[in-house]
C-alpha cells in the first residue's frame, strides 16, 4: 500500500512537501518516487531514487527546483521549490520492482495558484 500526502494549495514561488510511505508486503523496490498529471497531459515522472543506490532523477522541468529524499526505508519525500503554475496536477506515488512489478498510491492534488 502507499499512502501519498502532503499535496494542497502554494503560492507561485513557494514551498510545498509530499511524503509517500511504502507499508505492507512489499519486495524489493527498485525505485520509488513521484509522477505528475496535469490537466489533460499523461501522467509523466517528476522524480524518482534508486534505493540500492541512491541515485535521483529528475524531469528536466523540475530539475534545480525539486528534490527528492529518503527519510524512511520505505518512504521517499519530494520537495517542491519555486513552484510554477505548470507544476500543478494530480502527483502520484510510485514503486517499481525488480520484479518488473508497478504500484502506484493515489494521488494528491497540488494547486499553484496566488
Amino acid at each position: 500500500q502507499l499512502q501519498a500526502s502532503g499535496g494542497g494549495l502554494v503560492t507561485p514561488g513557494g514551498s510545498l512537501r509530499l511524503t509517500c510511505k511504502a507499508s505492507g508486503r512489499i519486495g524489493k523496490i527498485l525505485t520509488m518516487g513521484w509522477y505528475r498529471q496535469a490537466p489533460g497531459k499523461p501522467r509523466a515522472m517528476v522524480a524518482r531514487i534508486f534505493f540500492s543506490s541512491g541515485t535521483s532523477q529528475y524531469a528536466d522541468s523540475v530539475k534545480g527546483r525539486f528534490t527528492i529524499s529518503r527519510p524512511d526505508q520505505n518512504a521517499v519525500d519530494l520537495l517542491l521549490s519555486s513552484v510554477r503554475p505548470d507544476d500543478a496536477g494530480v502527483y502520484s506515488c510510485n514503486i517499481f520492482m525488480y520484479d518488473n512489478r508497478e504500484y502506484f498510491g493515489q494521488g494528491t492534488l497540488v494547486t499553484v495558484s496566488s
